[in-house]
């Protein structure tokens, strides 16, 4: 079954043995005529290992090179590429959201308002690799080889409000089988799982566990992001935000790890320098961040002392009437004790808006004006802060990270940036953006933002920005080329002679 009207190049079942007869074919045709070279990845030299953290001697961030639409492709309009989806709910707490977006956007519950200030920090970490300043990527000639990607440092996040098929479908063949990737992020929203009490374990909660334990069995990785207190741990009840009591969520986490006892990894919270996401009583600021994480990060280690415990990606924004600044944010929850905590990894949102991975700041075109628009700046500055108060030992987690495009949606994008890129820019930004990762020291695994939202609900027609980031979409073909680079990419065995 194809839940999305997927038109893949070949079904997954049939994929490899239709490779191995065309690959014989192709080294037959080679045989008679010259030919084309088309993109073959190789699989990079094995790095040198301290502890979990692969360490490059001599980082040279080679760009991956730009792919394009094949010459004899022609755009889909815009008719033949809509197809009709059933509508789908999304249960209250289930939404989560992307990067920050403009000054003149009316701000509605699922959007961050831009940054207003540029952070400044310490000092430069030491033996980080120089940043580009490239704009844009240079385009190499078809048939370079490109670097492979290393999957089990890879992840996605997942819409969770699926009936068991699509669950499977999405989790199984999707991430599994076809990205490869051995990670997968899903937001737990408490709210939804217990919205009567503390010891409520009814059919949302159960229907989650399943879901969870499903992934497992397929060997994949498991990132759970819990966030969205329930109306009876909070007395602000408007949007979402913490318990009142911080010790309502250490007892949650205990009651959750006993029934998903097998997770890898949790995220205490999710952009808690929103207001949104922290409307109550504890102080909108890192420190009344670390007064939920101290008893959080102890249930969990006196729980599953072995699960690692990640602290909440923020939004990358500055101050303003419903956000902190996160650079601010993050100096505050250092300066609250969260040095203190060795074994942890620091949650970072490090979305790029229309500027490529390899950019930094600044630039005059719009949206490129201040680094908290910026992949790489945003990595920069959380290293050095990690460095300046002695963190510089653990690892950065990118929880979130992803490039919007418009194109083959109707309507206007969101907003303007959206249009700056298209469907192979997104492909191109976000494998660039893997190998970044992968090539510098102290990163851990990353986890692109997302799979799936594009096709639950009206999200496209209602010009949602949560559909721009999408790799499955409401289109025919059901996948964006960045989901079959992907899938190349990390398989240095397999060349796709096409990603459309």
């Amino acid at each position: 079954m194809r839940p999305y009207g997927s038109m893949l190049p070949m079904t997954t079942t049939s994929r490899k043995p239709i490779l191995a007869v065309l690959v014989a074919f192709v080294l037959a045709l080679v045989a008679c005529e010259q030919r084309t070279p088309i993109l073959v990845y190789v699989t990079p030299t094995p790095l040198p290992q301290i502890g979990s953290v692969v360490v490059s001697p001599t980082p040279t961030n080679t760009p991956i090179p730009t792919i394009g639409p094949p010459p004899s492709a022609t755009p889909t309009t815009e008719t033949e590429a809509q197809v009709v989806r059933p509508p789908a709910t999304i249960p209250p707490g289930a939404t989560i959201v992307g990067p920050v977006i403009g000054p003149d956007y009316t701000l509605p519950p699922t959007s961050t308002p831009r940054p207003t200030e540029t952070p400044t920090e310490g000092p430069s970490p030491t033996g980080e690799p120089p940043l580009p300043t490239s704009v844009e990527p240079t385009p190499v000639p078809p048939g370079t080889p490109l670097p492979g990607l290393d999957p089990s440092r890879m992840g996605i996040q997942l819409e969770s409000n699926l009936s068991q098929e699509d669950w499977q479908e999405a989790v199984g063949r999707r991430v599994d089988e076809d990205l490869g990737f051995h990670w997968v992020k899903v937001q737990v929203p408490w709210n939804a799982l217990q919205p009567n009490g503390p010891d409520e374990y009814g059919e949302p909660f159960q229907r989650f566990e399943q879901y969870v334990q499903y992934a497992d069995r397929e060997g994949l990785n498991i990132l759970l992001s819990v966030a969205k207190a329930p109306p009876w741990a909070r007395s602000v009840h408007i949007e979402d935000g913490p318990p009142d009591d911080p010790q309502q969520l250490a007892n949650f986490l205990r009651f959750l790890l006993d029934k998903l006892p097998f997770v890898d990894a949790i995220e205490i919270w999710n952009e808690p320098n929103l207001r949104r996401e922290w409307q109550g009583t504890l102080s909108f600021n890192g420190a009344g961040y670390m007064r939920l994480f101290g008893p959080a990060y102890q249930a969990i280690k006196e729980v599953a002392p072995d699960v690692k415990v990640v602290t909440a990606g923020l939004a990358p924004t500055g101050d303003h009437a419903d956000s902190r600044d996160d650079r601010a944010y993050l100096r505050e929850m250092y300066n609250a004790g969260l040095a203190q905590y060795p074994d942890i990894a620091v949650g970072v949102h490090p979305y790029g808006w229309a500027n490529p991975p390899d950019a930094t700041c600044c630039g005059s075109r719009g949206w490129d004006d201040d680094p908290h628009f910026f992949f790489n700046d945003t990595l920069r500055d959380y290293r050095q802060m990690m460095e300046a108060f002695g963190h510089g030992e653990l690892e950065l987690w990118p929880t979130e990270f992803g490039w919007a495009t418009w194109e083959g949606f109707p309507g206007e994008p969101p907003e303007p940036w959206m249009g700056w890129i298209d469907k192979w820019d997104q492909g191109n930004y976000i494998l660039r953006a893997f190998q970044i990762g992968q090539e510098r020291p102290g990163i851990g695994p990353m986890f692109l933002w997302n799979l799936n939202f594009a096709v639950l609900g009206n999200l496209v027609e209602a010009r949602d920005e949560r559909a721009g980031y999408s790799l499955v979409v409401p289109l025919n073909p059901a996948e964006r080329p960045a989901y079959w680079m992907l899938y190349d990419a990390v398989r240095p065995d397999v060349q796709l002679d096409r990603y459309d």
